[in-house]
């Protein structure tokens, strides 16, 4: 009993392999080992290749400050509930409406505006660092600090999706800009 049962460690802890080396290891990709990454280029390991990457990716200076203004601690915040109006290379050229949110996810930052058309609700989802957003001006400014726009009412809420379903609240927004 005791010599079968070593016979069996024997074979269990055995290392070679009846397989060829050719066939692939059918159980898990996670056994096999990859093969060496490839060499880098030698301009790329002195340095030479790296800034024409990075200049092609870094954002322009005025994106990054707008990116700014749509961050928490900005002093000119642009916060939920302020009238904006976008203007951009394409149709629509320019559209105005009240800030529902604010997507921060850093150079994929995004936000939503929302008025009223034709007593039809329309919601835009602008990309702060898109190359379409020419201009984003504050028309009037939730909170009430700050220098550009009109002070208006602060909310105490980060989405205002609510406003979708409360249209006098939206035209109670709107109409302290007229």
């Amino acid at each position: 009993m005791l010599n079968a049962f070593r016979r069996c460690a024997r074979r269990l802890m055995s290392t070679t392999t009846s397989a060829t080396p050719t066939q692939p290891y059918p159980f898990s990709k996670l056994a096999i080992i990859p093969p060496p990454p490839a060499p880098a280029p030698e301009p790329t390991k002195a340095g030479k290749g790296l800034m024409p990457y990075l200049t092609q990716r870094l954002l322009p200076p005025e994106k990054l400050a707008l990116l700014a203004r749509f961050g928490r601690r900005h002093p000119e915040a642009i916060r939920p509930g302020s009238v904006l109006q976008v203007t951009t290379r394409h149709a629509p050229a320019a559209f105005t409406g009240v800030l529902l949110a604010i997507r921060r996810r850093g150079a994929d930052t995004s936000f939503i505006l929302r008025n009223v058309i034709n007593r039809t609700g329309v919601e835009v989802q602008f990309f702060v660092c898109s190359p379409h957003v020419r201009e984003v001006k504050v028309l009037m400014r939730a909170g009430g600090r700050g220098t550009e726009g009109r002070p208006g009412r602060r909310m105490r809420r980060a989405k205002l999706f609510y406003l979708r379903d409360a249209p006098d609240k939206m035209t109670a927004i709107s109409a302290g800009l007229r």
